[in-house]
């Protein structure tokens, strides 16, 4: 079964199971250089894994901010 969320603004349906990391690597973005959020949330890289996306999830990704 799929689910509907949002990636960035724009609806996407993806299957049941997929987690943050699926699909970050399944709309082309290299996991080591996007931020990731969820409903607000961010999301580190090591929890990407881990964290399985649901109905209605709003995913965000973005370039980090760095400097000093």
């Amino acid at each position: 079964m799929t689910q509907q969320i949002t990636i960035n603004g724009a609806p996407h349906s993806v299957e049941d199971s997929t987690t943050l990391a699926e699909l970050v690597a399944a709309i082309g973005q290299p996991p080591q250089a996007v931020a990731t959020a969820v409903n607000g949330d961010f999301v580190p890289r090591t929890a990407r894994a881990t964290l399985q996306l649901r109905e209605g999830d709003a995913v965000f990704t973005f370039q980090p901010i760095t400097g000093g």
